[in-house]
């Protein structure tokens, strides 16, 4: 070969160390792309040699057999190398080594077309070395056919242009292609660590939610807008694991304990089913058995992408409470009972004793004091009693409605109420009731109006007035209490209605209650279907308005109605 066109080394140089200290799948990839060309150029170098010895067309033996040989040795060499670690110099002297032998190959034979050889190389340098390889493979193969188109100057138009700008096109065809793959191969490696990362956060936080709902006590489970469970935790598995240790007892009922439940009854076949709800208390296992008492929340989750909302449903262990609050109930309902057949005796002695008229001034004093307080007694007996029963097993009151003037029964109740009034030094003003039918039950509703009043006549201020009121709003009769007493801090105002609860300004003073007078008469208001509202300011008194439906089998009424 007289003289072979090389690329210079330090233009390329960078392009080397860049490649060969890239990542372990980049390196990978310039193995694989090298080791294919060379073994292509090879497989065509062996074609090219078998037909050039049919064809006798080969001038040159020694120089044929010494290209073909180098192009041969270059592939062995890339074939041993290590996959990922190619060395660096390897890059750039193979498709170098491989353009000069196909040199040597096309001087040995000119006529036998082995130039189209140098396709192969000038593929391999575009794609690698980019736009300097392009222009260096270019100018290498022009020179070289340059050069030996001399003597033979009848190729010159055909081999020294034609051949060289198909190579550049090739070439450059290979570098576009090059650029585009590693590109998209740089782009799918950033996607894949971003999915990677993304997946490992999204395992993290999952671990971290699982071991947070294990460590809670109370069972959450996830439902579906299908129904399905998707997830659960383990104090749901507990749950019902234990309620499931109680046997053939397992069936589910209602809170008070006794009505059985159906299999679509349960609330955790409710949820199932698309409903909401708030604290239901159902018990597993029969009356007298060892049962247990859980209490089930139920609440929508918003819908996402188009999927319906499902729920989430949050169940707690309430036996013990549940069990301990009925042990109080029955405790407070015994000694209430015991105690009011005593006071109802104490009370009519004390009647019989105040009938006579020889009584000394002073035994009779002492005599109406006795007479009070068992009385109030027994107002407090009677109010535990029917707060004991109203609560018990959840029933409420029983009512027992019929048509009723409810003007009829304030009045009654004002005229009650009237001498402790009087000697509160408190004025009644009851000119705003007016005739009001209802189907109410008289006598629990006569209990709420006497609570009012005695309220409104024990918390004034002497001097004050307490005006009552009944009226119509559309289907619901309303009755009010109103005072201009001290009113209720808004601390208090909240709790008003607890049972036992009574303001620490009352309990300083010498106003006696039991702090259930509220509770009962609001439980009384809701069991006839309405409600108790207030309206109160420190300083300006307080407003208690009963909300009744006027009809029979009338929508219950509430806050929002």
């Amino acid at each position: 070969m007289r003289r072979v066109g090389t690329m210079r080394a330090g233009a390329v140089r960078a392009r080397v160390e860049a490649m060969s200290g890239s990542s372990p799948s980049e390196r990978l990839g310039l193995h694989r792309s090298l080791l294919t060309s060379q073994l292509l150029q090879a497989a065509a170098t062996v074609l090219a040699v078998a037909v050039t010895l049919v064809l006798g067309q080969i001038q040159d033996v020694s120089l044929f057999v010494a290209g073909a040989g180098m192009i041969f040795v270059c592939a062995a060499i890339v074939v041993l190398s290590p996959r990922d670690d190619l060395p660096p110099w390897l890059v750039l002297l193979a498709p170098v080594v491989d353009v000069a032998a196909i040199g040597l190959m096309r001087e040995s034979a000119p006529v036998a077309g082995v130039g189209l050889l140098w396709a192969f190389p000038a593929i391999w340098i575009g794609s690698a070395f980019g736009v300097r390889g392009v222009v260096g493979v270019t100018a290498a193969v022009s020179a070289i056919i340059t050069y030996q188109a001399f003597d033979e100057m009848q190729r010159v138009a055909a081999s020294t242009f034609v051949l060289p700008f198909t190579l550049a096109a090739l070439a450059t065809m290979s570098h576009f292609a090059a650029t585009r793959t590693r590109a998209q191969r740089s782009l799918l490696e950033k996607q894949s660590a971003e999915l990677r990362r993304s997946l490992e956060r999204s395992r993290r936080q999952e671990d971290l939610v699982t071991e947070v709902l294990d460590a809670v006590d109370f069972g959450v489970i996830r439902i579906t807008a299908d129904g399905e469970y998707s997830v659960s935790n383990e104090a749901h598995a507990r749950l019902q694991a234990g309620a499931g240790s109680l046997g053939s007892a397992t069936r589910a009922y209602a809170a008070d304990g006794i009505t059985p439940l159906g299999t679509d009854e349960t609330p955790f076949a409710r949820a199932r089913a698309g409903e909401s709800f708030e604290g239901e208390l159902v018990w597993f296992g029969t009356p007298g058995d060892d049962r247990r008492a859980l209490s089930v929340t139920a609440r929508h989750l918003p819908a996402r992408d188009g999927v319906g909302p499902g729920s989430v449903v949050v169940s707690r262990d309430v036996t013990t409470e549940e069990l301990a609050l009925r042990a109080r109930e029955d405790l407070v309902a015994s000694v209430s009972h015991e105690l009011r057949t005593p006071l109802t005796s104490i009370i009519g002695y004390l009647e019989l004793a105040l009938d006579d008229d020889d009584l000394a001034d002073t035994t009779r004093e002492q005599l109406e004091i006795a007479e009070r307080n068992a009385s109030r007694l027994r107002e407090l007996v009677a109010d535990i009693l029917a707060m004991s029963a109203a609560s018990r097993h959840g029933i409420g009151f029983a009512l027992e409605k019929a048509e009723t003037d409810v003007a009829d029964i304030v009045e009654s109740a004002v005229t009650s109420v009237a001498p402790r009034a009087v000697a509160h030094g408190i004025r009644i003003d009851a000119s705003g009731v007016r005739s009001c039918p209802a189907f109410v039950d008289a006598h629990r509703l006569r209990q709420v109006v006497d609570n009012l009043l005695s309220n409104a006549v024990k918390y004034n201020t002497r001097g004050g007035v307490v005006v009552v009121s009944v009226g119509r709003e559309a289907d619901t009769v309303l009755v009010t209490v109103a005072d201009d007493g001290p009113g209720i801090s808004p601390s208090e105002q909240g709790r008003i209605f607890e049972r036992f609860f009574r303001a620490d300004a009352v309990r300083n003073s010498s106003v006696h209650g039991s702090g259930l007078g509220l509770a009962i008469s609001r439980d009384i208001a809701r069991a006839h279907g309405g409600d108790i509202a207030m309206m109160t300011e420190p300083g300006a008194g307080s407003v208690f308005t009963v909300r009744l439906p006027q009809k029979e089998g009338a929508a219950p009424w509430s806050s929002t109605s």
